[in-house]
């Protein structure tokens, strides 16, 4: 005849089955005492120690006895600023392309500005070295329309000090 020996006993699997349960339950606990506030830029932050003290008491969001920021409820007086999403790759791009442009015309503007300024000066120093001519007393040729060269009368001497005095007083 032979002989049956149980070996296992029916309550071991239920012990092991709870210490598992208490495990998991003593490593979540501290989890429940973690700290959650939102950074200057609004970023949300989460540590298990507390928040530096220049953070306001108004962006903590979770602290250990305090109650967990809920969206639900009725707005504070001074809510908590908005969280901003995280812009996505077209948006970035779309951005990047954007201040590009920015930049572009910009610098084009400058160029433009440059120019104008060299071009402004060139008109002066002109104005001036034709004033000095017309101030120096000596007989001034020049061309006509036809493209014959004659010599400037005293009356048109006057003219072209008067316009070289215009010019010259829109000068630095």
């Amino acid at each position: 005849m032979k002989k049956i020996i149980k070996t296992s006993t029916p309550w071991r699997p239920q012990v092991l089955v709870i210490l598992g349960g208490l495990c998991l339950l003593g490593s979540v606990v501290p989890a429940w005492a973690q700290y959650m506030w939102l950074d200057e830029k609004g970023v949300k932050q989460l540590s298990d120690r507390p928040p530096p003290p220049s953070v306001p008491e108004k962006r903590i969001l979770k602290a250990p006895g305090k109650t967990a920021f809920n969206p639900d409820a009725a707005p504070a007086e001074e809510a908590a600023p908005a969280q901003t999403s995280t812009p996505t790759l077209t948006e970035r791009n779309a951005d990047f392309n954007r201040r590009q442009t920015e930049a572009r015309q910009a610098a084009g503007k400058a160029a433009d500005e440059a120019r104008q300024r060299a071009a402004i000066a060139a008109n002066c120093d002109i104005a001036r070295k034709n004033q000095q001519a017309l101030n120096d007393g000596i007989r001034i040729a020049t061309y006509d329309k036809n493209g014959e060269r004659y010599f400037m009368t005293d009356a048109e001497k006057l003219e072209q000090e008067k316009n070289n005095r215009k010019v010259l007083a829109g000068c630095k």
